[in-house]
Order: structure tokens, then sequence, then C-alpha cells
């Protein structure tokens, strides 16, 4: 099979052809990959933002959706195929390894879910059916994005009705989060971030106001349009200097901050001690709090009742060859999600 490995931090990832996949053992499943995401994560990894990487070579990815191929021993929840989304969050079922691949003399490594391939092997309680009549595309960020931005919402802020909500960085896991938002009608519902074409369709999405932080001061012009800050901030940057904006956007007396992401590895967030006695709080979510075996579904039934308008969400498609390109375009903020086509379905 072909896949993109990364083989150095810091340096581009490499196409290789001719990779050897290992038998199957107990728990696992492999997957023949349709269209794989790429996010902040896969990011992080090929610029060694997460410290040393001590499993080179290995393959990427973490959200996907593929036909199943073949089941290893134990496996009940899928069967050969299956069209699945595969998911970096564990679920229902066996876990197990990740795969190791062969290519010539040496062996590539992988974790329990990766998709920046044309076939994968991943553990059973990474996977879940793609519910009926779902887009391939779409069923993409059941992975990842889906799973964070609106779980983010819907499993943990759950906000009463007319609060005040500022969500911070428009990739795919903070869009999720706005359209989640909306539907709790908040009064005022503003976007951050730094590009101005994501701004103008949060806006179309449902932001009453959007802000552009590279020309704007964010904190001060929160606060008062809000006579005091936003009662829920949502940070979905990844950035350190951005989780410390969304924090300070809280009103006092009971605002939270929740970021989704974090950092690059040694970075630190610097926030002032006087706050938390005013009653600001943050905290990190992993994952949006989702169970997938759960909450896919309702995500999906939300889709089709048209409460949800996902398809805006991917705006941007490369073969499996172009993954490079796809990870700069994310770098330099282009994007909302991208995905990336692995094989013919």
């Amino acid at each position: 099979m072909k896949a993109a490995v990364l083989f150095k931090t810091g340096e581009p990832l490499q196409i290789l052809e001719g990779i050897e996949m290992p038998p199957l053992t107990r728990g696992q499943v492999q997957v023949k990959i349709l269209y794989s995401g790429v996010c902040h994560s896969q990011l992080m990894e090929v610029s060694g933002g997460r410290g040393e990487d001590k499993y080179l070579p290995h393959l990427l990815g973490h959200e996907g959706v593929g036909i199943v191929e073949q089941i290893g021993e134990g496996v009940s929840k899928v069967a050969v195929g299956d069209k699945v989304v595969i998911g970096w969050i564990k679920g229902e079922g066996l876990d197990a390894p990740g795969g190791k691949y062969l290519h010539e003399n040496y062996t590539i490594n992988s974790g329990s879910a990766t998709t920046l391939s044309e076939q994968t092997i991943v553990a059973e309680n990474r996977l879940v059916k793609v519910p009926n009549g779902f887009p391939d595309k779409l069923a993409v960020l059941l992975g990842c994005a889906l799973p964070t931005g609106l779980g983010l919402v819907f499993n943990e802020l759950q906000p009463e009705k007319n609060k005040t909500i500022a969500v911070f960085g428009l990739g795919g896991v903070g869009m999720s989060a706005l359209l989640a938002a909306k539907l709790y009608e908040p009064t005022t519902l503003i976007a951050v971030d730094i590009n101005p074409q994501k701004l103008e369709l949060a806006k179309q999405l449902g932001a009453t106001h959007t802000l552009n932080a590279q020309n704007t001061d964010v904190v001060e012009s929160i606060v008062t349009l809000t006579k005091g800050g936003v009662d829920y901030s949502i940070e979905a940057g990844g950035k350190a200097q951005s989780i410390e904006l969304a924090f300070n956007s809280v009103r006092d007396q009971g605002g939270l901050c929740i970021f989704a992401s974090h950092p690059p590895e040694g970075d630190t967030i610097k926030l002032e001690p006087h706050a938390f006695h005013r009653g600001k709080m943050i905290r990190g979510s992993w994952g949006g709090a989702s169970m997938p075996d759960r909450d896919i579904p309702k995500f999906v039934d939300a889709y089709h009742k048209g409460l949800l308008d996902l398809d805006v969400l991917i705006t941007n498609e490369y073969s499996l060859d172009n993954v490079n390109n796809a990870l700069e375009d994310l770098h330099q903020g282009s994007a909302i999600r991208s995905i990336i086509k692995c094989s013919e379905g």
C-alpha cells in the first residue's frame, strides 16, 4: 500500500509505495481508507511540537472514513464490507495496538488509529459504523472535529438560553462549536479569528459579531460588547496566546473558558491569579467528552434534521501525494477542514 510517513520531525512527510501489511492480531481491523482528515495534531507531530518522537518512522492521521476489509480475532462490532468512521477517541470494542508495517528492511510504526494511507490497521474500539445516508466526506469529521467541537458544547458547556458565548479559532473544531452554540440561542455569539473569509462564514452561520484578532483588541472589544465579559469562551486555536485571550474575555463571578487543543510542547499560558478569586474558571476538554458510539448517531441525526450545516466545514480536498500541501495550507490558516482522498471507493 501507499502511505505518508514521518521519518524526521521538522521535515516533510514522505510518500512511500510498496509498504507491506502485517497479519492482524486480536482486536485489530484492516480498513481501506477512502478519505482522511488533517488537523493541528498532524502539524504538531511533523514539526516536533509534541516533544521527542520515540516512534519514528511512523504513520499519521487520526480521523477518516473507510471500508472494512478484514477483521482480527475477537472483533464483533464491525464486519467485512462495513463503512466505518476512524477516530482517536476510544469507544466500545477491543483495544489493540497499531500495526507494525514493513518497508524494505525497516519497520514503520503506527498508533491504534492512523489514516494517512491507502490501508490501515485500527483497533476495534476506534471504529464506529457510518450511519446510513451520511456523506463519506463529512463522515471523516466524525473522527475528531465534530466529536470535539460539537461535544464541547453539547456534552460539556450545555449553555442556558440567552447566554453570551465567544469562539476563538475557526478551524474544524471551532466552527463546529459555533454551529452547536447557535442552537442554544445565545443573545451574543462572537467569532474570533485572523482570517477574514472564516469570519464572514461565521457570520453567515449565526455569529452575531466577528472580531479579527490581528487588528482588534479582542478582550477590550468583548468586555465592552458584553458589559463585563462573556459567560462562556471556547478556544480552538491551540495557541497559548489565544487561550489567554479566551480566558481574559470571560466575565468575573462564573465565566468559564474551555480550550479544546493544546499549544506546542514547552509553551505555557500566563493567567492573572486574582482572576480566579474573582470567579473566572478555565479547563481543558478531552475530545469534547464524546463517547463515539453514543454521540455519532446524535450528530448525524441533527445534521439530517437540518440543525447543523456541516457541509461548509470542508474547504479543501487533496490527493494523498499532496498531503504536505494540505499541511502547509493548514499551517497558514486558510482552511477550515481539509480532507485527503486516499483511495477510490
